[in-house]
């Protein structure tokens, strides 16, 4: 103990390195996402980072941007490092080199489920999730509703579209005056989605959004054309922010435990760290979600 105390006094580093090249473990864990402009993944990198810390591991950051190269060049580079695993957001098609080198580590995949990626799994059920948003709304009475959302290309936006769809084939409603708008998952993209919407001979009468930052383009597209929300368009958004709950007559919304996921997923990592018996490759935990109900959903005028 006085060894301890006199190294912490002197400001004694454990060589990391050395220590790995004895056979140690790195106290590091890869954490990839898309961003953190999205609420979703700054939320997810929070949860983590609190979760890896309270048991001595840190987490190593990184932004992919979606773009597969990035990504390759950053597992590649925490690889070579020798984290300890890697938990990942994986793109819509990661590189050959990509999954050969996550095999040589442990790692869990979140949110998005890529088939060529054998691993962990911790997501939300994508296409239930919508599937409630839209119901909600045919349930009021809509049938010209429009569904903006990601590409799908990628897991969640290939669920998500199909839980659009599925919605009105369980009332038996005909999607013929349905919309849907697929593409970026951006600000920008919402945006401009709503500017094709309003343009149209035969508007809709109610919009479902399939990600969080088309979310807040949708909400700011309505804003600056001065949308009267419900009673010129009902809304349904995704995520559930802060201000949520004070914009307008308060956003009806898809909500999501994203903390909790995050949080299942890494004390599971963690598990599978320590344990290396521990069955990893299979297992497989869905977060359901659940629907708001505020102001910005009313049946149509």
């Amino acid at each position: 103990m006085r060894v301890v105390a006199a190294s912490e006094a002197l400001g004694y580093v454990e060589n990391g390195p050395a220590r790995m090249m004895r056979g140690g473990s790195s106290k590091l864990v890869g954490l990839i996402l898309p961003d953190i402009k999205n609420t979703f993944y700054a939320t997810i990198a929070q949860s983590m980072s609190q979760c890896f810390d309270g048991e001595g591991f840190h987490i190593a950051l990184s932004i992919a941007n979606d773009d597969r190269d990035v990504e390759a060049r950053h597992v590649k580079d925490l690889v070579s490092a020798r984290v300890a695993g890697i938990v990942i957001v994986p793109t819509a098609s990661p590189r050959r080199e990509t999954v050969a080198t996550l095999a040589n580590v442990r790692y869990a995949q979140l949110l998005r489920r890529v088939g060529t990626l054998q691993s962990d799994w911790f997501g939300i059920d994508d296409t239930e999730c919508i599937r409630l948003g839209t119901r909600h709304l045919l349930d009021l009475g809509h049938r010209r509703i429009a569904y903006i959302g990601g590409p799908v290309e990628l897991p969640t936006g290939a669920d998500r579209v199909a839980g659009f769809r599925k919605a009105f084939a369980d009332v038996g409603a005909s999607p013929d005056e349905a919309r849907e708008l697929l593409g970026g998952t951006t600000d920008e993209f919402g945006y401009g989605a709503v500017e094709k919407l309003l343009r149209l001979r035969s508007r809709p009468t109610a919009v479902v959004c399939g990600a969080v930052r088309l979310t807040s383009g949708v909400v700011e597209a309505l804003n600056d054309k001065q949308v009267t929300v419900p009673d010129a368009l009902s809304v349904v958004g995704f995520g559930d922010p802060p201000w949520a709950k004070w914009w307008g007559k308060g956003l009806t919304t898809l909500s999501m435990p994203v903390q909790e996921m995050a949080t299942s997923c890494g004390l599971w990592f963690l598990h599978s760290l320590k344990d290396k018996r521990a069955r990893t490759h299979g297992h497989r935990s869905i977060t359901p979600a659940s629907i708001v109900v505020r102001g910005s959903s009313a049946a149509p005028r």
